[in-house]
């Protein structure tokens, strides 16, 4: 059992060591989400009314929330790229170590990253009128955590076939901030045209984000149901670790040279 855990007790506290000796990384994962949400909330102010009922800062501040778990998350796999450059993930993949155990470890460091994240970002929550009981709380970051894990794995997926880290930054412009946009974090299903509506229904991270809004806010009604949300972010999130583990169990040749 300790020949099991040692190695991902190892990578997870290689990821959280990394990161927060780049201070960079985590003034680049905390502060973009706060200049997006104070600009983009500030701008459009008052004059949207969010479906939590109050202006638009208290709509976006979930979805800013969400974005910091996506930056932090997905960043934090980048290193996969730089590991095989650098040489270590080829010693990690010719050593005694189990593919799964090289996933489990990263996804749990890059999870637990994103997770501290939004936690500081959750000091502004009395800001919004967000104020829960120990209850709501633990309810709060269980949906964090879920959100967090579903997106390191996602992260870990696409980096693992990428050698360039331009490319990993091409593949994010293209693919995952359309999905956080597409996610209900600038604006609500309701009102948009028929497409965007369907694809926002067929977009898993909709249903973290509407986990996430229901936690802190509450909000029932306008949102899918909050057990219908964590199942499909939990089967999101399993289903890419599985994914992640049997890419990782191919392997390429390059990646052991």
């Amino acid at each position: 059992m300790i020949s099991k855990v040692l190695p991902i007790y190892s990578l997870w506290s290689r990821e959280i060591v990394r990161f927060y000796r780049q201070p960079s990384r985590v003034v680049g994962a905390l502060g973009s989400p706060l200049v997006f949400w104070l600009l983009i909330g500030s701008g459009v102010g008052s004059s949207f009314a969010g479906s939590s009922g109050g202006d638009y800062l208290q709509y976006f501040y979930p979805g800013t929330l969400f974005l910091i778990l996506l930056f932090t998350a997905i960043f934090s796999t980048i290193s996969l790229i730089q590991d095989r450059r650098e040489g270590f993930l080829q010693s990690v993949l010719v050593a005694p170590v189990s593919r799964l155990g090289l996933v489990t470890g990263k996804i749990l460091g890059g999870a637990t990253l994103a997770c501290s994240q939004g936690i500081l970002f959750l000091l502004f929550a009395p800001l919004m009128g967000i104020h829960q009981d120990l209850s709501g709380w633990l309810l709060v970051l269980a949906v964090l955590f879920l959100n967090s894990v579903a997106l390191t794995a996602l992260g870990f997926v696409i980096a693992w076939r990428l050698h360039s880290i331009q490319g990993f930054h091409a593949v994010m412009n293209l693919l995952l901030i359309p999905l956080w946009l597409l996610s209900g974090a600038l604006f609500p299903p309701e009102g948009s045209p028929a497409w965007i509506q369907i694809v926002m229904k067929l977009n898993p991270l909709r249903y973290g984000l509407a986990a996430l809004r229901t936690s802190l806010y509450d909000e029932t009604a306008a949102a899918p149901p909050l057990g219908l949300c964590v199942i499909v972010t939990v089967v999101f999130g399993i289903a890419l670790m599985v994914f992640a583990a049997w890419v990782a169990s191919r392997g390429r040749a390059e990646d052991v040279r």
